[in-house]
């Protein structure tokens, strides 16, 4: 299982360390775009804890959190999308990790917007980020938090999800993002089946 709940009992064991990648295009031009929803994750969460994620390391940008048990790398690769791959192998390498402690949050076209899920393994689904990271690892057995954005009713799909989020979108947005957080938490203290089982379902369109 690629992320556990910690032993009970075990106070004094080596900080485990984990990944947490967030796949987006760098730059003003991307910044609210529904292609960059991981980067606005990761975001989100520095913007919670109180740090910037500003140190230019692994051809990205990253931040350190030390939560509980665990020490989390949070990335944001600025390669553009394309090339998400050749920031976190560096990075899973560096911390000499198996892709069992990736976690890769990205925007996902095949769930309707306000939800996100957990998935583990799989295949990328024409996601240009997650085929670049699975070409460089030679597997895909790593875990992603899915962020809905839908797709169009008409046009191209790449239009769209280079558009920028509507306001009243970014509403949903701003919910979907702390309960993805709220499951990331889960996933990390209690498991990821567990936290697949209480959020999975979760739909957070309404206020």
């Amino acid at each position: 299982m690629p992320v556990c709940a910690a032993p009970p009992g075990n106070r004094l064991r080596i900080m485990e360390t984990f990944i947490i990648a967030g796949l987006g295009n760098p730059g003003p031009k991307y910044q609210w775009t529904r292609h960059n929803a991981g980067f606005l994750f990761l975001d989100r969460i520095a913007a919670l804890e109180g740090f910037s994620i500003a140190r230019k390391q692994f051809s990205g940008q990253t931040a350190e959190w030390d939560r509980k048990n665990a020490r989390l790398v949070l990335l944001k690769p600025q390669t553009f999308m394309n090339l998400s791959g050749r920031s976190i192998m560096p990075a899973l390498q560096f911390y000499k990790l198996k892709p069992e402690r990736l976690i890769v949050a990205h925007d996902e076209v095949d769930l309707p917007l306000g939800t996100v899920r957990l998935k583990q393994g799989g295949g990328h689904g024409g996601h240009n980020g997650l085929r670049s990271i699975m070409e460089l690892l030679g597997r895909g057995d790593f875990l992603r938090l899915r962020i809905g954005i839908g797709k169009p009713l008409h046009g191209d799909v790449s239009d769209y999800v280079l558009g920028n989020f509507s306001p009243q979108e970014m509403e949903v947005v701003a919910r979907v993002l702390d309960g993805a957080l709220e499951q990331l938490e889960t996933a990390l203290d209690e498991g990821a089946p567990k936290a697949m089982s209480l959020y999975n379902n979760r739909n957070y369109l309404e206020g």
